[in-house]
């Protein structure tokens, strides 16, 4: 099977001592492609790094809500000039993390409305998918994706909203991103969920070394997961991992513009 992690964290220091070992074994274990993404300033450059010297990543650069108090206005036109510069690469594949998060305390909102909206039109701009983070804030994401209208939509990471909500996102042209909390037995509620989304939907990720599987708790995460994750999520949705790989696969290509019949 083949498999491709649309949402990693590669480039954290939790993988400086081991990172190509991790590497070996996402080739030995058929996951072809892995999307870094960029979270502030401060990683940009790294993950770029990662892209060049590794043939089975490619990077996505953002500014991830969490961190808004590390975020300059001057940060977003450094980012406007990095994607000017690498947009058309093959190994820039989106705008990524960016999003809202109003789960964690002591976030302005308003700040990261506007810093959202603004890397929404950098996504439009450079006709690049944008990878998403939205905790708690399904209804605003929603609301400014319908006013944005993105020419190639892109990822609800970490999706764990209604199925209504999944449904606003797909009518959007989203996919679903579907990972370790999925894994968990006590997700019930997300379990229904992920048993009636189009297959169509879909993507898998890790979000390693964070968001760690039911199988793998309480550890570092890493990509090496994903078939594990695979299995779980294609047995809620009474499918053969198989299926489910194959399916996830074509719908990752899709989106980012990818042959599905290369192998990195």
């Amino acid at each position: 099977m083949r498999y491709i992690d649309t949402h990693t964290h590669l480039d954290f220091p939790a993988f400086d001592d081991d990172r190509e070992q991790v590497l070996g074994r996402c080739r030995s274990l058929g996951i072809n492609r892995l999307v870094v993404l960029g979270v502030s300033r401060s990683n940009w450059q790294r993950v770029w790094s990662l892209a060049e010297n590794e043939p089975a990543i490619h990077a996505a650069l953002g500014m991830h809500p969490v961190f808004l108090e590390e975020h300059q206005q001057e940060h977003l036109a450094e980012l406007h000039e990095r994607l000017a510069a690498v947009a058309r690469h093959p190994k820039c594949c989106a705008v990524g993390e960016i999003g809202l998060d109003y789960l964690v305390p002591g976030l302005d909102r308003e700040r990261q409305h506007r810093l959202f909206a603004d890397q929404l039109a950098l996504a439009a701009e450079f006709e690049l998918p944008a990878l998403l983070h939205v905790r708690r804030a399904h209804a605003p994401t929603i609301a400014l994706l319908k006013q944005v209208k993105l020419p190639r939509a892109g990822i609800v990471h970490a999706f764990s909203g209604s199925l209504e909500e999944a449904r606003e996102y797909i009518r959007l042209g989203f996919k679903l991103g579907l990972g370790g909390a999925a894994t968990w037995p006590r997700a019930r509620r997300m379990h229904r969920v992920i048993a009636e989304l189009p297959g169509a939907s879909l993507v898998l990720e890790t979000d390693s070394p964070d968001m760690a599987p039911a199988f793998e708790p309480h550890v570092r995460n890493t990509p090496a997961n994903l078939p594990g994750i695979c299995e779980i999520i294609a047995e809620l949705r009474g499918e053969t991992p198989e299926a489910l790989a194959r399916t996830c696969w074509h719908n990752s290509c899709e989106l980012f513009g990818w042959d599905p019949t290369a192998v990195c």
